[in-house]
This record gives structure tokens, sequence and C-alpha cells, in this order.
């Protein structure tokens, strides 16, 4: 579904069905360098069992009509300026890694807008090493490598999501090279990284939240350690549930997944 967010065209995926403002929302947030389509089982399912789904493209990211936005507080409002354009009051806010931030924020921000958080892949704050953004700017390919290398518990995951045979590794390599070079924008990874790294006050932002929250996270993941995600969870006082996974853990362990968030939004 296209839609008309601050003067610029923005795409959201409704998980194959038109989309009915009037069930109940659940808005899906990405992460960093990816799209709505790392959604797509959680989405799917939604959209066919009494919810309306809104997976979002964000700004300067694949369908979503750039530039990128380089802070987490402006994608927030860029959220919440997307849920009003497609005539949604309140939802359910669900995002992964740079997503849950900006779903942190949103709900913070508008907490009479968000009816549940669901943050998925995250911690707070969300650090992210210099040489890895240095990394970016001198070898984009090597950054990314990096990443989903970091991203991955498994070397070689049972047949799962999307299906047999799919190489998980290679396909999150590849999706990201693909909006880097759909948006033509060179810089996109650093853009990304760089906001969740600059995003320093998502702890105070927790004590704003008023809706029920959980978090989803990968047992083994690298990239945002559980342990550096128990603060946050903490002063949102959100339920915790931890699937064998790394960080791109909605791809790697899709049931669990699924079976939490249903859990969450129950």
């Amino acid at each position: 579904m296209k839609l008309l967010v601050n003067g610029q065209e923005a795409y959201a995926y409704t998980g194959g069905k038109p989309f009915d403002p009037t069930l109940p929302c659940v808005v899906f947030i990405h992460g960093a360098i990816n799209d709505h389509s790392v959604w797509t089982l959680l989405a799917r399912w939604f959209a066919h069992h009494g919810h309306s789904v809104l997976a979002v493209d964000l700004p300067g990211h694949m369908r979503s009509a750039g530039p990128a936005l380089t802070c987490v507080e402006d994608m927030a409002d860029w959220v919440l300026a997307l849920m009003s354009a497609a005539g949604v009051s309140r939802a359910a806010l669900a995002g992964h890694s740079l997503g849950s931030l900006i779903a942190l924020e949103a709900a913070a921000r508008a907490p009479e807008r968000a009816t549940h958080l669901a943050l998925l892949g995250t911690c707070v704050p969300m650090p992210v090493p210099q040489a890895l953004l240095d990394l970016s700017t001198s070898n984009l390919s090597a950054a990314i490598d990096r990443v989903v290398g970091f991203s991955f518990s498994t070397l070689a995951a049972k047949p799962s999501y999307p299906g047999p045979g799919v190489w998980l590794r290679g396909a999150g390599r590849s999706l990201m090279h693909q909006v880097v070079a759909h948006q033509q924008d060179s810089r996109l990874f650093h853009t990304d990284f760089q906001a969740c790294n600059n995003y320093t006050h998502g702890l105070d932002a927790a004590l704003q939240v008023r809706c029920q929250a959980g978090l989803v996270l990968g047992q083994f993941d690298q990239m945002t350690s559980p342990k550096a995600a128990t603060e946050v969870a903490q002063r949102l006082k959100a339920a915790v549930h931890t699937v064998p996974a790394g960080h791109f853990l909605m791809q790697e362990s899709p049931d669990p997944v699924l079976n939490a968030l249903r859990a969450l939004l129950r």
C-alpha cells in the first residue's frame, strides 16, 4: 500500500490482504539497511488472523522515497505520521534492531497511540563500534559481510523461513546490497548504524511508555547482547521471550518468534 507521508511517497506491506483501519493494527519496523520483507511471515500471519498490518519501508529504503532519515527521533515521528496517513489512531508497534529503537521512541512520544510494544533483537543503548562505521565508508561489502557474519548463530540453519534450501546468510547479504543499490546511496549503511549509535536516551524513553511491552531476544545474538537488554526490560516492565537464534531471529527461528509475538500481542 502506498501512502503520502510528509509530502513523500511511503510504502507499507499489508500482509497480503486489503488494509482495514478498523481492525487492531500492528506496525512492523525493520532494522538497518533492510526493508519490509524481513517481516513477511509475521505480517501475513497477523493479517490473516484478525489484524490489519503495516510493515513499512523506512524513508530512503526500497519503496519509500528518500532521503533516509538520520536519527531515531525523526524516524519515530515518521512512523506516527504514517499511521495517521493510513487512518490508524492506535497500533501495536513491533521493531527489530534499529526498528526496535524507533518503536520505543514512538511509543514514548505518543503513549496514547501505542497499544503494545514489541522489541526484537534489541538492546538499549545500542552502540555501534567506530571501526564498523569507518569500514562502511571504505569497504561497504566488507561491512555488510561482517554484520551478516555476526547476525546468524549457525552456518547452516535447518530448513525454515522462507523455505527449504534457502541460504539465510546469502539472503541477508543480498537484501542489504539490494537496498543500497536501489537507493543509490552508498552511505545508507553508515546513516542507519550511526542512528543506532546516536540514540542515547532510550532508557529515559522507556519510562514514558504506558502500554504492555515485551522483548523477543536471540539467545546467541552477538549484535545486540540479551544481557544489554536487561535494564530496558526492567524499565518497561516487559515480558522477555528468548528464542534459539542470533540477531536475525525472524529468519533463523521464525516459528518461535511468531509464537512469542502472538503471546505478547494477545
